[in-house]
């Protein structure tokens, strides 16, 4: 990138990397933190914006909830769990980032701050819809026209493939058919490859998405390289 602007790469980092059950994935993280901090060494003009998801966590709290009150509870309350899992989750990656991070997490999207630091964290911020969607904003909002998704699964696919055998993954397809396979409405929890609500606000932005699974740190390498590399890219 030329003219000293600097390169801003959005990270939609899964919860599900950073909690997967029952605690959080020390090796995930410090692999994690490794390639962060490798990437700017490498670079020194790069920019990282890591919006974190609830993972289980979050799950947990609203199992609970439904559990206790069941049929009472509302969606915005199972939203906010979520949101302050988000938060917790954030505030973990931070601290691993304290030295280069900037020192607020974004938790309020119309907010723009003009963070200098290497590495900006943010988390959830209001019921209604998923981290990706705050990595959307978050991309309208620093003019970033690409989301690296990173979650537990290596691409997205037609039909959920721990359900199905017959499921077919994709490496390339258009947000009109990525729609018509998640909806449009967003469910407290759901376990769609990227947001459905984020989906329709990606597709009106012209923003791209790359899929990758987030524990195969030499593929994410591949993308960074300019490589083949196993993954979906949904424009």
């Amino acid at each position: 990138m030329g003219n000293g602007q600097q390169e801003k790469i959005v990270i939609s980092l899964g919860g599900s990397l950073v909690v997967p059950n029952g605690g959080a994935d020390t090796k995930f993280l410090r692999n994690l933190n490794k390639f962060i901090r490798a990437k700017l060494a490498e670079n020194k003009n790069r920019q990282f914006f890591l919006v974190v998801g609830g993972g289980s966590t979050a799950r947990k709290y609203r199992d609970t909830a439904n559990d206790v009150v069941g049929h009472e509870i509302t969606r915005d309350d199972l939203d906010w769990l979520g949101i302050h899992a988000t938060r917790l989750n954030a505030h973990l990656i931070r601290t691993i980032f304290r030295d280069i991070a900037h020192p607020y997490i974004i938790k309020h999207y119309d907010i723009i701050r003009k963070a200098k630091e290497p590495v900006v964290i943010a988390s959830g911020w209001k019921p209604g819809w998923s981290t990706d969607f705050d990595a959307v904003l978050l991309c309208e909002d620093y003019n970033v026209k690409t989301i690296i998704n990173l979650s537990n699964i290596d691409r997205a696919y037609d039909k959920d493939p721990n359900k199905f055998k017959d499921a077919k993954p994709y490496d390339n397809i258009n947000w009109k058919d990525f729609r018509k396979i998640v909806g449009d409405e967003w469910i407290p929890g759901m376990n769609a490859p990227f947001d459905p609500v984020a989906a329709q606000k990606a597709e009106e932005l012209g923003v791209k998405v790359i899929i990758l699974n987030g524990n195969n740190f030499e593929n994410l390498q591949k993308y960074f390289n300019g490589e083949k590399f196993v993954g979906t890219v949904i424009e």
